[in-house]
């Protein structure tokens, strides 16, 4: 089922229906601000369940503040902390695989999945086959999964909304019942904070450098991947599994102001765009409110204010990462996995000050040569194919990063 086509279901108005909510990854940026639309609007929401990795003190936090029912971490070995820290509460909670499934398993009318990493595709997907409308933060179900996620969702009638700012963008001006009308659709960028570096000068930045983006405040991978660009390459990837257009019809602009967020080409020469500040807060009370709206705390856009709105378009030589998320997306249906697993790790050793800058597209690069010319990209058509093309991309490019010299 792709988003365009996902079917309405009834607006909550006047409060008269609370809407029950889980998060998946509750403690990370996603999360928090998903947990800060519901803390305003308490009469609105009931939260069913958090699950968090292992910050405890956090979850337990979260949990109190909106009055969970049950709190949950993924990490088995922090199960006691967590219950020390619901101690006096009638908050349910629990650690470890099966504590997180039988969390996504409680009634919910929308599940966040918000869960970083490869880690999200078991408990996403497990939320989607509960029959949870999924509010989907989580970029590995796509890169990593796509057709297998999409398919699932087609088959169980799964509505899927986008969290990604982009690509809800996207969906709020995509006229699902004009989608053969459509040219292309355009994702935006801010380019990063080495947009008007070159390659010589991004070969010497620092993890400290790179984990300064102009406009958001994020996790650090997701940071690092929107400094070499690779965050965008994902979304073109989650863009052509989250709408009916073929590969050559998703486009990206560099746009530093980031107002327009995502753009559609319609063959008559409209181009639609959605607007906004830069707040993920406006994507998620967009899922949740949908197909109606809510109020939200984002600051307005006043259009009297802004003095130049620029775009131009993304320079494959200096950021690869595009070139490599393109051609990931033209190959096998393993490249993608490998793509994102190989990326894990390259930015982990680069935060590590393991490899340089540059490294990280090398590396990447690398890992899926590898795998193709030992024919292991094609496994990847179920969910244990798919973890064993991440499991095996991982090996390879942890070895090629180890057997370069130190930076």
């Amino acid at each position: 089922m792709d988003v365009s086509a996902a079917p309405a279901r009834a607006p909550i108005e006047n409060h008269a229906e609370r809407l029950r909510v889980t998060v998946l990854g509750s403690t990370g940026s996603v999360g928090k601000n998903a947990l800060d639309i519901i803390s305003r609007d308490p009469a609105r929401f009931d939260v069913v369940a958090l699950v968090a990795n292992r910050n405890v003190d956090e979850l337990a936090r979260q949990a109190r503040a909106v009055g969970a029912d049950c709190a949950v971490v993924a990490d088995d070995t922090c199960g006691p902390d967590l219950n020390e820290a619901l101690s006096g509460t009638d908050i349910l909670n629990g650690a470890g695989r099966t504590a997180v499934l039988e969390a996504i398993d409680r009634p919910a009318d929308i599940v966040v999945g918000a869960i970083v990493g490869a880690a999200g595709l078991e408990p996403t997907l497990a939320a989607m086959k509960a029959g949870r409308t999924l509010a989907l933060a989580n970029k590995e179900c796509l890169v990593c999964a796509g057709g297998l996620f999409m398919g699932t969702a087609t088959d169980l009638g799964v509505t899927v909304l986008p969290v990604d700012s982009e690509h809800n963008a996207i969906f709020q001006v995509f006229e699902a019942g004009n989608a053969s009308e459509i040219e292309k659709i355009i994702l935006t960028s801010s380019g990063g904070p080495f947009r008007t570096f070159s390659r010589d000068e991004m070969a010497g930045v620092s993890p400290d450098q790179a984990l300064k983006h102009p406009n958001f405040s994020m996790g650090s991978r997701i940071t690092i991947d929107s400094a070499t660009m690779m965050n965008k390459g994902f979304e073109v990837i989650e863009a052509f599994h989250l709408f009916p257009v073929s590969k050559d019809q998703v486009d990206i602009l560099v746009h530093p102001q980031q107002v327009v967020h995502g753009l559609v080409q319609y063959k008559d020469g409209s181009l639609l765009a959605q607007m906004g500040a830069p707040d993920m807060r406006t994507p998620l009370a967009h899922c949740f409110a949908w197909p109606g709206r809510m109020d939200t705390p984002v600051e307005r856009l006043d259009l009297s204010q802004i003095t130049a709105l620029t775009f131009e378009k993304p320079d494959f030589d200096r950021f690869p990462t595009l070139r490599l998320a393109y051609s990931a997306l033209a190959g096998p249906v393993g490249a993608t996995a490998a793509l994102n697993a190989a990326d894990e790790i390259a930015v982990a050793a680069f935060l590590q000050r393991r490899i340089r800058f540059l490294d990280i597209p090398a590396a990447i690069e690398a890992t899926i040569d590898a795998l193709d010319r030992r024919g292991e990209l094609g496994g990847a058509q179920t969910l244990d194919g798919t973890l064993a093309v991440d499991s095996i991309a991982r090996k390879i490019c942890t070895d090629w990063i180890a057997a370069r010299p130190a930076p």
